[in-house]
């Protein structure tokens, strides 16, 4: 049956009670990993956003008609009955043949959101509409049926939820375990001198270049800000920029280049540094990046070694500017950073060390990803074979 059959036609739009607070569910509530209102806002009904139209029930199921692959679903729980939710969510409101949590889990399958995906409208905004929404086909068995096979899949959920959980206190363990030891490594022994970034650079930090893309895959290549990770460069992750190759050799990645992120919407992305394995074709950095080039490769290393640790991260968060909603940081900014310098026989020591514990955090950390993806593909499975055709 089709979702617009089983579902009442229209939901309320009069919004909220004109005098008072109100509590506001938009699309950053939900979250669409745990498919559970996470963060409600309470607002002023005076400064209520021009979308705070839909008045909600217990046991609504709302749909998010942007970005539907990402399926940003929730189940109204009984505590945000009378909420108010945004007009980007499609509000799914069972009739009496249908339990809410039988369209809860229906909007979750991969065919559903397989379904939607094919189905979005607008580059800028992509989203689907109420229509597509409501013509989906979902089956409806009797509700005795419903009821057995929704406490099955409860209780299937509720195994692999806490499994969930216990995978994620495991991740946590691990980067506390991973913050000590980069702090044990940038621990100042008195023995140790100190040094800005400037003392240590071999040449005058450089940003990468910015000008429109090209669809020419003749032009140079340049990274992306995205191609930056803790492990190096993705240097599959780039575009075509309309300049001369010759025009640019300033500014092509060598191998042994440290890359420092200059600007981001995120305070924990924006610093962040990386070093340059050897590039595979010749390929520029972009203006979000600034790049810096050490004395020798020991130095690159005890600084990319200590780069992701409190002491330098504190450093970076002081001298870090906000402009737009956008945290940046500058070539001086970043100069002015002072690291300890050990004696280089105890710099090899220490970052010999850290790699190697490092390297233990990683295999554990990836069984982890491994296992957390189990959880989510076994969810698909039970929720593949409940709603099978």
């Amino acid at each position: 049956m089709q979702l617009g059959d089983i579902t009442e036609p229209k939901i309320d739009q009069a919004g909220p009670e004109p005098n008072g607070e109100f509590t506001y569910v938009d699309i950053s509530s939900v979250d669409n990993s745990a498919k559970r209102i996470v963060e409600p806002k309470r607002l002023p009904a005076d400064s209520a956003p021009s979308r705070a139209r839909q008045r909600l029930r217990s046991g609504d199921v709302l749909v998010s008609m942007t970005r539907p692959n990402l399926n940003a679903v929730a189940l109204v729980p009984p505590e945000l009955h009378g909420a108010i939710g945004s007009t980007g969510f499609h509000v799914l409101r069972a009739r009496d043949i249908v339990l809410p949590q039988w369209l809860y889990y229906g909007v979750q399958t991969r065919q559903f959101v397989g379904t939607m995906s094919e189905l979005v409208q607008g580059a800028l905004y992509p989203a689907v509409r109420p229509r597509d929404i409501r013509a989906f086909d979902l089956s409806v068995p009797e509700l005795d049926e419903q009821r057995r096979i929704v406490a099955e899949v409860e209780q299937q959920f509720s195994r692999l939820d806490e499994a969930v959980v216990n995978l994620k206190r495991v991740k946590a363990s691990i980067s506390r375990y991973q913050a000590a030891v980069l702090t044990e490594a940038a621990g100042q022994d008195r023995r140790w001198t100190t040094c800005t970034i400037t003392d240590l650079l071999r040449e005058r930090i450089v940003n990468g270049l910015s000008v429109k893309e090209s669809t020419t895959p003749t032009s140079v290549r340049a990274l992306r800000l995205s191609a930056m990770s803790e492990s190096g460069l993705n240097y599959a992750d780039h575009r075509f920029l309309p300049v001369g190759l010759s025009s640019v050799d300033d500014i092509l990645v060598e191998e042994g280049d440290f890359f420092v992120s200059r600007g981001n919407g995120s305070l924990a992305l924006v610093g962040r540094g990386t070093t340059a394995q050897a590039p595979p074709f010749p390929v520029i950095f972009p203006d979000t990046m600034m790049r810096l080039r050490f004395l020798d490769a020991d130095v690159t290393r005890w600084v990319a070694t200590l780069w992701p640790s409190r002491l330098v991260r504190r450093q970076i968060e002081q001298r870090v500017k906000t402009t737009a909603g956008i945290y940046k940081i500058a070539q001086p900014q970043v100069a002015s950073i002072r690291v300890p310098l050990p004696p280089a026989s105890e710099r090899e020591r220490i970052v010999a060390e850290v790699d190697r514990r490092l390297s233990i955090v990683r295999e554990v950390e990836a069984e982890v990803g491994a296992n957390l993806k189990r959880a989510q593909a076994l969810r698909q499975a039970v929720l593949a074979r409940t709603f099978a055709a």
